[in-house]
């Protein structure tokens, strides 16, 4: 299997910049919860070391739900990299559509993590083809990047672990569902499950087969 790479990375660093941020989201896909997007903040002391805990880390949808949760918790206590947290909430969703209401969820992230030195050149990895409109950081978007760069897949692992913690949650407050196995996703289940009891709270109504139903 073809993991991701640190190769992007070590070539900024070389070429003088400082401070590398990297930024994914899941849960684009679903019919129900929020996109979780992370950011990581990643300086080039983190890549002068062997991560031997973390060697087979790559895009968090190829991982096993107990080696995401293994994973993140080494990145967790990292003292190289911090991360940064956001949301898009189905309201969100249904107003902005889900590629604004990601996007948007990107851009507070980053923001959430200001460079100790502003001095320090920086970039932006973005997952995907497209930069983040309101930042006035240099970026580089990259196709599939959560499968190629391992600073994405470092994002992208740590969005997935905490969104699924928040889908169990969300499996108790609204039962009948069974968010806590697909997490939200258009599994046969939950189609069918949502065509018998019907939409909750955090679908997203805005999406075909919640539509439908509303």
């Amino acid at each position: 299997m073809k993991l991701p790479h640190k190769t992007l990375e070590k070539k900024l660093f070389a070429n003088g910049y400082g401070y590398i941020y990297a930024v994914d989201e899941v849960g684009m896909g679903c019919l129900a919860g929020p996109v979780v997007v992370c950011a990581v903040g990643i300086t080039n002391h983190f890549y002068k070391k062997h991560h031997k805990k973390l060697r087979w880390l790559r895009d968090s949808k190829l991982l096993q739900a107990s080696c995401r949760e293994k994973f993140a918790g080494e990145l967790m206590k990292e003292k190289d990299l911090v991360y940064a947290l956001a949301h898009a909430y189905p309201k969100t969703i249904d107003k902005l559509n889900i590629y604004g209401a990601a996007r948007q969820a990107m851009r507070r992230a980053i923001k959430k993590l200001e460079p100790k030195n502003y001095s320090l050149k920086t970039i932006v990895l973005v997952d995907g083809k497209t930069k983040i409109n309101g930042l006035s950081i240099e970026q580089m978007p990259i196709v599939k990047g959560d499968r190629k760069v391992f600073a994405i897949a470092c994002a992208s692992v740590i969005a997935k672990v905490f969104r699924d913690k928040m889908m169990a949650r969300y499996a108790k407050k609204y039962p009948g569902y069974g968010f806590e196995k697909h997490k939200g996703y258009g599994t046969k289940y939950h189609k069918t499950r949502l065509a018998a009891v019907g939409p909750c709270e955090i679908h997203r109504k805005s999406f075909a087969p919640v539509a439908k139903l509303v």
